[in-house]
Formats: C-alpha cells, structure tokens, sequence
C-alpha cells in the first residue's frame, strides 16, 4: 500500500475500507459478549444449565482471558504470517464457537464454545490495533478510540437486538446471531492488503520489540495464563487434596518461571521498559472497572431496574451508546486534556458513577449510569494509544500485550471477582440470618481463583416457599450493590497512577509521542 496513507492526514478508498472492516470486526467481538449477559442476566442459561454466580462468572471470564492467549501468540507472529492470515482464523473461530454454543448441553460445552470466540476475538484485536496505528500513526490515540467505538456500537446493536427477540424466542437463535457481522467482516477484509506495520517498516529488529515488554512483562502475562489453566485443568484436584491458595499460587510462579527462561534469554535478560510494565499493572484495575463490570451490570441493576419496569440490560445498552458517540469525537478531547489527563478525569468520573450506582434507586440509576458510561468510555482506546506513543519500538507485540493484560486480568480476577463477592456476602448474610434456609439452598464448596466458596444453587432455589424466595432475593439484592461498592476502588487506584504518570512527564517537560524514523534501527545492544 501506499506508505504516504500512513500520515493519518488523509487515506485512500482501500484503506477506508480496510478500517471499516476492522471496525465492523470489533462490533462482532461485541456481540459474543452482550450475548453471554443477556442469557445470563435473563436467567436462560443460569436454569437450563444449573449455574452458580461464580460459575456464571466463569463464563464470562473464559469469554476474555483466551483472548490473551490469541492476542499475544499472534503478536509474536503476525509480521510473518501476515494479518490477513490471522483474520481468516478469527473467522472461522466465530463461525465454529456460534455452532458449537448452539450444540452445547452442560456446563464444560459452554465454556469451551466460550474459550473459541475468546480466541477469535483476540486474534482479531491482534490485527486491527497495530493496523490502525501504522495507518494513522501521527494521530493515534485519536483513531484507535474511533475504532473501539466499534466495541460498545457493537454492544448497542446486539443488546437491541436481544431485547427485541425477547425471551420467547430460542436462545440458540440469540448466539446465531453473531453469525452475521461475521460474515460482513470477512467479506470487507477477504483479498485485502494490509499496512507493513511501523516498527517493521523502521527496522526496529524482532529482540528488541521483545526487550520491550521484557523478561519480567512476559512473567507477568505468563503467570496470570497459567493461573487460569491450572485452575481451568486441575481446579478439582486441588479441591479434593484441600491444596492452600497460597501453595497453588506457588505452583503457579514456579511453572511460570520455567515457561519465560527462554524468553529472558532471547532478550539477554532485558527486564523491559519501566514505563511499559507501570501500564501492564494499571491494565489490572482499568480492564475490571471497564469490562468486569460490563459482565456483570446488567445483572447487578436488574432488582432496581425490573422495579421501573425495565430490563437491567438497558443499563449496558444505555452506557455502550455513551461510550460508542464520545469515541468518535475523541480527537478534540485528547488534544486538550493530553491522554493522561484525560484518563486521570475519566477515572474520578468512574469511582464516582460506581459509587452512585450502588446507591441509586428509581430515575436515579439513569444519572448514575450517566456518570459510569462517560467514566469508562476512553479507557480502553487511550492506554492502547498511550502504550502505541511511548512504546513504538515494541510493535504489534506492546500494544497487543496491554490489551491481552487487560483481557486476562478481567478474565480470570474482574469478572470472577464480582460473582465471588456476591456468592461470600450471599453465603455469609443468609446463614446469619436464617441458617435453616441456608442449608436448604446452599450447595457444597466449590473452589475459585479467590479459594473455596459456597453458593445459592439455582436448582434448590425450586423447593422454597414464596416467602423464603424472597428473603433470599432480597439477601441478592444487597450483595449485588455491595459488588459495585467494592469495584469503585479500583478507578480511585487508576486515578493515583495516572496523576504520578502526568508528574512525571511534566518533569520531562511535558507528554510527547515517541516517533519512529523509517529504516532507523535504534540501540539494539547487540540485537
């Protein structure tokens, strides 16, 4: 293609298309999401297949901490393959997780139908970040919050979509959906050239992107995907030997550690960049305030929301629609406030919207959900663009390893975490309260990433009196705001990083994207 597109200032037909395409590829990983909390939030799924909350968060995790896997692999490939390559396989991840949902009879088909799309969906993420970036490479922040504008468009859509077929219709015509945009993407980018991605094109050598996220960056992502795989492979076995979390987490590091020597000696022991791995960390708290949450809001508000008449799901559509418009115009917004500055003030935006959310009742909960939406919209999109200005030299492989923390993070903490602090609160305000009842529907212990839990059974929930069903609604109720209360932490956390992060570059003089000099090797060390 022609490099003088990669100015940013203007671009050609094929390469509008090219973006769209990337676009209307992100509204797909969308719809695999809004879809998982509709049938969740409405109950379908949490029946059919017997669920617990955790379980169900489960769900939801394994519907983003796959997507690491995919993300990061690709990145460590993409510029050989090819990002054409990459697109076909995430093609035929969605085609094949959408039958295989549809097939699904238990709990274990779910979620490896789930893990599929989560593959397909980073696969796509590992494609469409750096080809945005190489392609507007002067305005970067600006144009990757317009292309994750597809994100919550895409939640828009399918939300509407999933309220319009109500809960009449067959869930399995509810996943097939997903089919469509899928198509369309595929169709858009088939035969399509894609960019030679910047660091490529300035000759920055394949150690030294790797030095970038490091020994210690690599250590970090290793850690939390072999988290998840012992928990995911052997989860049971630990539970039977009465294993301490602690002793697991020991397991973990040490399997970690052997998995990066390779690495570490690849990149001569480079730890990675300071700042690099200070953003892989804030990724931890931004991912669960951002996306956690968007797992489980529609579920948490349903109580407040079915007293308005409505479903809890509109609290997501009506968020996703904030988010979706005010990335468009991020542009104007960025060049203002600078992306630190604009992060610091969405993350006070945020703690405050959790805050009031826990708290609001009735027309209130549309303020709160006001707050929240304009809080997390440019999270996401503003530390890829952050991460793609100051880490430029790591390629494919920096960006992409920001998204697969955040993904992983959320994955196996966010989104667990908020169905484990229902599931305690529930367990321990009930048995308080009424230990008959209690031992009544509450199941055996079962073990997540956070140790063992007890939770209410849905299917034991069928044997209670009206009466009963309603103290333990109301036990729900409370442990659901308690949830949002305790996430309201993490953007306040956010907000201090952020604000030592605009010091900082304040001594330096001030926050400057780093440029990239074409056929520029830099200080390789012997790379």
């Amino acid at each position: 293609m022609d490099n003088g597109a990669n100015a940013g200032s203007g671009i050609g037909a094929k390469e509008k298309w090219l973006f769209w395409g990337c676009f209307i590829s992100l509204i797909t990983t969308a719809f695999g999401f809004m879809i998982r909390a509709d049938l969740i939030l409405t109950g379908v799924w949490t029946a059919e297949f017997n669920l617990s909350q955790t379980e169900s968060g489960q769900i939801f995790g394994v519907g983003l901490w796959p997507f690491a896997i995919s993300i990061i692999l690709f990145s460590l490939i993409i510029d050989k393959i090819g990002y054409g390559w990459a697109m076909v396989f995430a093609f035929i991840c969605h085609i094949l997780s959408a039958v295989l949902t549809i097939m699904a009879d238990s709990y274990s088909g779910l979620y490896w139908a789930t893990f599929i799309v989560a593959l397909g969906n980073g696969t796509i993420e590992a494609v469409i970040n750096p080809v945005v970036a190489t392609l507007f490479n002067k305005e970067k922040t600006k144009w990757l919050n317009i292309l994750h504008a597809g994100w919550p468009g895409g939640l828009v859509l399918a939300g509407f979509i999933m309220l319009a077929m109500g809960e009449g219709v067959d869930w399995r015509w509810k996943v097939g959906s997903i089919i469509v945009p899928a198509v369309v993407y595929g169709v858009m980018l088939a035969g399509r050239k894609f960019p030679i991605n910047e660091r490529v094109e300035a000759g920055i050598s394949y150690r030294e992107m790797c030095s970038e996220v490091g020994s210690l960056g690599a250590l970090i992502l290793v850690f939390l995907i072999v988290t998840e795989l012992t928990n995911v492979f052997f989860g049971a076995t630990f539970q039977e030997n009465q294993w301490s979390p602690w002793a697991i987490r020991g397991l973990n590091l040490g399997i970690s550690i052997v998995v990066c020597i390779p690495y570490a000696a690849f990149v001569k022991g480079a730890i990675g960049r300071w700042m690099f791995i200070f953003l892989m960390l804030i990724m931890i708290p931004l991912a669960t305030t951002e996306l956690g949450t968007d797992s489980w809001i529609g579920d948490l508000m349903n109580p407040e929301m079915q007293k308005l008449g409505l479903s809890g799901l509109w609290v997501l559509i009506y968020t996703s629609a904030i988010m979706m418009i005010l990335r468009f115009f991020a542009g104007p917004i960025v060049h203002r406030l600078s992306p630190l500055g604009l992060l610091a003030i969405s993350s006070l935006i945020a703690a405050a919207g959790l805050i009031f959310l826990s708290k609001a009742s009735g027309f209130s909960i549309l303020i709160a959900a006001t707050l929240y939406g304009f809080g997390k919209t440019f999270f996401w999109p503003t530390m890829l663009g952050v991460v793609a200005e100051q880490s430029p030299k790591g390629g494919a492989l920096s960006l992409n390893a920001i998204g697969g923390m955040g993904m992983l993070s959320v994955g196996i903490i966010g989104a667990a975490l908020l169905g484990n602090i229902q599931d305690k609160q529930v367990d321990k305000e009930l048995k308080s309260a009424n230990e008959a009842l209690h031992a009544k529907v509450v199941g055996d212990s079962k073990m997540s990433v956070f140790g063992s839990y007890q939770s209410v059974e849905p299917k034991k929930l069928e044997t209670v009196t009206a009466d009963e069903k309603k103290e333990i609604e109301g036990i729900q109720g409370k442990a659901k705001k308690s949830a949002l209360m305790t996430v309201a932490i993490l953007p306040i956390i956010m907000l201090v990083c952020y604000i030592l992060m605009i010091f900082y570059f304040k001594s330096k003089g001030g926050y400057k994207a780093i440029e990239l000099s074409t056929g520029g090797g830099g200080d390789s060390g012997g790379h």
